[in-house]
């Protein structure tokens, strides 16, 4: 897990890992452009990870 996002752990531990690769590479894109705080970019980037994959399943 990125260490950048260590504290949020526990929010990620429970998505299946394409998810958790998905809204770490969000969330580090996010914070990279400083527009969010690492917890509102976690929280953004989990969101956009699952529908990401949502539309993966079809």
């Amino acid at each position: 897990m990125e260490w950048l996002f260590e504290d949020f752990k526990t929010d990620l531990e429970s998505l299946n890992p394409p998810v958790r690769e998905k809204a770490l590479e969000i969330a580090n894109e996010l914070v990279k452009e400083e527009k969010y705080t690492k917890k509102e970019a976690i929280t953004e980037a989990i969101k956009q990870a699952e529908e990401w994959f949502y539309d993966l399943e079809g």
